[in-house]
């Protein structure tokens, strides 16, 4: 529950870490080491007529020169704007999340996975690294564009750009697994069909490693917070959040946090745990729950070297007619326990890539191992719902958009494997045959 692993200040020394300052002069180094390492190269193969050999520095400019652009348009343009700012506004410095790094970790673990299976499976690994870009770009844009569909009333700012600026913040948070499954799913088609590649075969060898990049996102969830499963007992397959943590501010608004049972439409309060923060305000049961919201007190008295999303707020509330104001270090420390549905989800990705890979051995059916990828963790996700509350109920059903998505998976899974065991039959030594009425 580590959500920043490390920050990046501002400022170190007189000039800015971005924009203008030492990245940008880092960067206008690195090109300039780039550029006499190729007039070095130049010059050791002086007089040579080799046509393969070193490229002259005009063609060096012309051939990385757009990617050097893009370097230094990110670093004086870009990167500037997402830094974090304090309670005045002032920026302060980009946190470097531990959700942005174990995605990152996800991704190139699944291409490693990936290009050593497609090696067994006879095909050119180099494939893996010419589709990766494609399911990268198109798994986060169907993740992102999931999450921010299903919430988007979280995503409005008040002008566009700030709107725009929301949406794309996706390393803090908010992707969803399906929808990343759709997107590179789609663009895993386009890549096929753009390269003639067969798509059963290809898809039996990168299935499993899709899996294994679950693994290290869902670990990246349990540091942001997201992704938590619901209420239960202390235990040992229980978690408690910081104050910084959806759930922490969910339950403290609920007033469950601090120990009272309201009714929600009505606002009496049914009872209050002995001992808790609302029996030492000495709040009763049958009193009326009438507002609460956050105190931002606390942060006029914050460090301005702190980002203002770091800062606690405290807790205002009105009971029966009476104020209660509490200071951060009046409220809990901890969320109450909810269940470990970010490591549970996580393991259960990896034993399922681990039992895949193993089951890929034993099948001889091209395209099997894809469709029983799907289907199984269609029938996974359906349950890990049931761990996790952060998904209400659609379509007039207890069923979360997760679960619907789980029921088409699963349907259309066990009508591809119909298919390829009754209809189509093509075994993985590549012998090939349709069934219509008679095989041929």
């Amino acid at each position: 529950m580590q959500r920043t692993l490390f920050f990046i200040p501002h400022e170190i020394g007189p000039f800015p870490v971005f924009g203008f300052g030492w990245a940008l002069g880092i960067l206008v180094l690195a090109l300039v080491v780039r550029l006499v390492w190729a007039q070095f190269q130049l010059s050791r193969h002086a007089g040579e007529k080799d046509p393969s050999g070193p490229p002259t520095l005009g063609q060096v400019v012309a051939g990385e020169g757009l990617f050097w652009a893009i370097a230094a348009g990110l670093v004086v343009f870009i990167l500037p704007n997402v830094e974090l700012k304090n309670v005045a506004g002032d920026p302060v410095g980009m946190a470097i999340r531990g959700y942005g790094v174990f995605l990152v970790l996800g991704v190139s673990s699944a291409i490693a996975l990936a290009a050593y299976r497609t090696e067994r499976a006879g095909m050119n690994p180099e494939l893996i690294f010419g589709l990766a870009p494609w399911v990268f770009i198109g798994g986060i844009v169907g993740a992102r564009l999931f999450y921010v569909i299903q919430y988007r009333d979280q995503y409005i700012g008040e002008t566009t750009l700030e709107t725009i600026k929301n949406m794309l913040a996706f390393t803090e948070g908010g992707l969803v697994v399906y929808g990343s499954f759709i997107g590179g799913f789609l663009a895993f088609l386009v890549f096929t069909s753009r390269n003639k590649i067969p798509l059963l075969r290809f898809g039996d060898a990168i299935v499993p490693c899709i899996f294994l990049g679950v693994f290290f996102g869902r670990i990246g969830c349990l540091l942001n917070g997201c992704c938590y499963g619901g209420r239960c007992e202390p235990g040992w397959a229980s978690l408690r959040f910081p104050p910084i943590t959806k759930v922490y501010q969910e339950q403290l608004a609920s007033g469950e946090l601090l120990g009272m049972n309201i009714d929600l439409k009505t606002g009496k309060i049914r009872s209050v745990v002995p001992d808790s923060v609302a029996d030492e305000l000495g709040i009763k049961a049958n009193d009326i729950y009438e507002a609460g919201d956050f105190d931002r007190r606390p942060f006029k008295q914050a460090d301005p070297a702190t980002p203002e999303e770091e800062i606690v707020p405290g807790w205002m509330m009105r009971v029966s007619g009476k104020t209660h104001v509490l200071s951060p270090d009046e409220l809990p420390e901890r969320a109450l326990p909810v269940r470990a549905a970010q490591p549970i989800s996580s393991v259960s990705a990896l034993v399922l890539c681990i039992a895949l890979c193993v089951l890929s051995l034993m099948i001889n059916r091209t395209g099997a191992l894809m469709f029983i990828g799907f289907a199984s963790y269609a029938v996974l996700r359906f349950v890990l719902e049931m761990v996790r509350v952060d998904e209400a109920g659609q379509f007039n059903t207890s069923l979360s958009i997760s679960q619907w998505v789980s029921v088409v998976v699963l349907s259309l899974s066990i009508a591809g494997l119909i298919w390829l065991y009754f209809v189509r039959t093509e075994t993985v030594d590549g012998n090939d045959a349709m069934r219509s009425g008679v095989a041929k």
